[in-house]
């Protein structure tokens, strides 16, 4: 994502994602597969395509779960600096969550005392409670100040779906997805602290994730995604409730031709549902948000705050870019 600074935040310029599943089969032997690999090194050089047709002179790459956790992770980062020239940085945990909140924060509800931000990714999925009870009308970027706990877990829609399976689950096998990944929300410090906020005041859930985007696309009946209808639109929890089993009563093939959907998530979407699942089954929130935005935009924030390009006289007039692709 290559951006501008504005006023109020920054204007996307470039953007490029593709689904790479660089995770695929770490599980098995805790290594990056070639395969993998491969996928990966063609999408970034398309990157480095972008950063050097648009200038960009601040930039800042990560890589997340699956090179955090692969044996060859460091060895793959090198790779990626040899073919393409590109410098990532494996980011740790914390780092990804607190990214996951500078690029979500202007969408926290302005009367919330809290929010259960979650990120469910490929190889891992984020967990940040903010805590905004006494945050004096702090908003947007300000917010990251407030996390009072946060929990990087060890699931993913790509290391869910290959213990269990992704293109046929039957009910059994979503439970024990769901199982999964509750097993690992007991880590979560506060989190008794967490359930008695959620009961005596006003929070709400927002997901950063392809599977909350998915689910907003599909009860929007969207023929084609449009992410202007998705990004800050708000669910009840009946109607997440709702989309979980359409999408589970859903066959594959069912999946795979919703637009909302398609070939790249058909086999990945169940596993997220069971993240959500897990995560709503243990802190049930009234509201959900969805954020079609994240870690890129996170980091942008935090490259332009650096930057201090939102002084009181605007952005500065050399205003530089900021570009990330992990």
């Amino acid at each position: 994502m290559v951006a501008r600074p504005e006023s109020r935040g920054f204007r996307v310029v470039d953007a490029f994602s593709r689904i790479v599943r660089l995770g695929e089969g770490l599980g098995h032997n805790n290594r990056l597969g070639d395969a993998a690999m491969d996928r990966a090194i063609e999408a970034l050089a398309s990157c480095r395509d972008k950063m050097q047709d648009r200038g960009v002179a601040r930039a800042r790459l990560i890589a997340t779960e699956a090179c955090r956790a692969a044996e060859n992770g460091p060895l793959f980062i090198e790779r990626v600096r040899e073919e393409t020239g590109l410098a990532l940085e494996i980011a740790s945990r914390e780092t990804e969550a607190r990214l996951a909140v500078a690029g979500c924060a202007s969408l926290v509800d302005p009367d919330a005392n809290g929010v259960v931000l979650f990120d469910i990714g490929g190889g891992s999925s984020e967990i940040v409670w903010l805590d905004l009870r006494n945050r004096c009308g702090a908003r947007g970027f300000a917010l990251t100040r407030f996390i009072r706990s946060w929990i990087s877990l060890p699931v993913g829609v790509v290391n869910l779906a290959e213990r269990h399976g992704g293109r046929h689950v039957s009910p059994d096998a979503f439970e024990a997805m769901v199982d999964d990944a509750r097993q690992h929300l007991e880590a979560f410090s506060l989190g008794r602290e967490l359930t008695e906020a959620i009961c005596g005041g006003k929070v709400h859930m927002l997901g950063t994730s392809g599977t909350v985007t998915t689910l907003a696309g599909v009860h929007f009946g969207l023929k084609r995604y449009d992410r202007r209808r998705v990004d800050g639109a708000w669910m009840e929890t009946a109607d997440v409730a709702a989309m979980i089993e359409r999408l589970r009563a859903m066959p594959y093939e069912e999946r795979v031709g919703n637009p909302c959907i398609g070939a790249d998530r058909a086999d990945l979407v169940l596993a997220g549902c069971a993240i959500l699942e897990a995560i709503r089954r243990r802190w049930p929130c009234q509201r959900l948000r969805v954020a079609d935005r994240g870690l890129r935009e996170g980091i942008l924030m935090e490259l332009m705050a650096a930057d201090q390009v939102w002084r009181r006289d605007g952005p500065a007039r050399q205003s530089r870019r900021g570009r990330k692709n992990g």
